[in-house]
């Protein structure tokens, strides 16, 4: 018996239905056990607002990538000169939750993109811009 797909709590992918979550399929909210293992920090939904935030004083349309997300987290965690590097994949897996939402779309090349799949580059825009 297939399923909908759900959306993982942490990273944001999609969570395909299997036959060994068949009878718990509904307590399911994580993909991995790593993501089960880290769980939802503080910086994750400071990741979150910051896309928010930087999308909120762009004109309707607008792209930001997730690394001004991360660069914004970074500086105001109070590293000097941290450029976000390392909060790089959690400010992708920030977008893709938000997409989840339904706040946001992630595009590349001006098309809305699978945020499941979506390799390389990525823009970050509010929805139905």
């Amino acid at each position: 018996m297939n399923r909908e797909p759900k959306t993982c709590v942490l990273c944001g992918r999609s969570i395909e239905w299997r036959k060994k979550w068949g009878r718990d399929w509904e307590a399911v909210r994580y993909c991995s056990s790593a993501c089960r293992g880290r769980g939802v920090r503080t910086v994750d939904t400071a990741l979150e607002s910051a896309i928010m935030l930087l999308l909120s004083k762009r004109p309707g349309g607008t792209t930001i990538c997730p690394s001004e997300a991360a660069t914004l987290v970074a500086r105001n965690q109070g590293a000097e000169g941290d450029d976000g590097r390392d909060l790089m994949e959690p400010a992708r897996a920030a977008a893709r939750r938000l997409v989840a939402a339904g706040a946001v779309e992630i595009v590349q090349q001006g098309h809305v993109v699978d945020p499941s799949t979506a390799k390389g580059a990525i823009g970050v825009r509010l929805r139905g811009h």
